[in-house]
């Protein structure tokens, strides 16, 4: 079993803001075809080891693909870690050229629908719920109707969480911890975008797990768009520039999951490569040179094609 994690962001719809998905996955992005996809991704993850699944209300049809794939298979509740989120609904239409592709509603009517949604396709399988996307601005870590409706969940045995966005994380971070009642923090920490670090740190000493998402920055730090040094440190070592990137993030001493968002089963394998790597001193401060202030790095997220 391996401490990386498989993010279906990617797969359980036709467009997302991973960088090369044109060469990654052709034209064909029907809903069979993608499904199809996703299940090859799955069957593979379960091969190298992958236990800890992760899919979210808004990332079109990850939720169904990854149900009808754990029916399918017959793997047992037990076996596996599920997480879902609520708080994003895909609106896309299943096409490419949608105005948008999501809309952000933290509300308790929202969390109310989507928690049904999310138990009537995932059923015994899902342990974690998280809020999706949280943030000091929002106010959702201080209303009082949503967070009621969090304890009940907890009280009924499913873990709650949180994953976090823009440049304040390490506010929504703290102020997440304060409340005391969250399991686990979802949060982006890679070589460009670490200023999360510190406070993912504090989540860890509090007792909440944490995972780590877009550890590849969204594909900027993988394939042909990796920045020349982590190609460089990577050719040198005789990986792929996202295993090495990944490298970086299992290293962290707070990190409990990384996630992946390998959209193929070829970038699966490629992304655990990372778990067989030594990140040192050295690397760090070889690669240090990578880290954008927090604004820079969030404008250019939201800068990347829906794609």
């Amino acid at each position: 079993m391996t401490s990386v994690g498989l993010g279906l962001a990617a797969l359980g719809r036709p467009a997302y803001i991973t960088l090369g998905r044109e060469a990654d996955l052709g034209d064909d992005r029907g809903v069979e075809a993608m499904r199809s996809r996703t299940w090859a991704v799955l069957d593979e993850a379960w091969r190298l080891g992958v236990r800890y699944f992760d899919v979210a209300r808004s990332y079109g049809r990850a939720e169904e693909f990854l149900a009808g794939w754990l029916r399918e298979r017959e793997i047992a509740p037990e076996a596996v870690t599920v997480a879902s989120k609520w708080g994003y609904t895909y609106v896309g239409g299943w096409r490419m050229d949608a105005e948008r592709h999501e809309v952000k509603d933290l509300s308790a009517e929202r969390f109310r629908r989507q928690w049904a949604e999310t138990r009537a396709l995932l059923g015994d399988h899902l342990l974690l719920y998280q809020i999706h996307s949280a943030t000091v601005e929002s106010g959702v870590l201080r209303d009082p109707e949503v967070l009621g409706l969090l304890r009940g969940l907890r009280a009924d045995g499913i873990a709650i969480g949180l994953s976090t966005t823009g440049p304040r994380q390490e506010d929504t971070i703290r102020q997440a911890i304060g409340t005391g009642i969250f399991d686990t923090v979802q949060s982006t920490w890679n070589l460009l975008a670490r200023t999360a670090g510190p406070a993912l740190a504090e989540a860890h000493r509090a007792g909440m797990r944490v995972i780590v998402k877009e550890g590849m920055a969204n594909g900027r730090l993988a394939g042909r768009t990796a920045p020349p040094a982590l190609a460089d440190a990577a050719r040198d070592h005789g990986v792929t520039p996202d295993a090495l990137a990944l490298a970086a993030v299992l290293a962290q001493p707070w990190a409990g999951i990384v996630l992946s968002g390998a959209a193929t089963a070829g970038q699966l394998d490629a992304n655990l490569r990372a778990t067989g790597l030594t990140w040192d001193a050295t690397l760090d401060h070889r690669l240090s040179g990578l880290a954008e202030d927090p604004d820079t790095y969030w404008t250019t997220r939201a800068s990347l094609p829906w794609g």
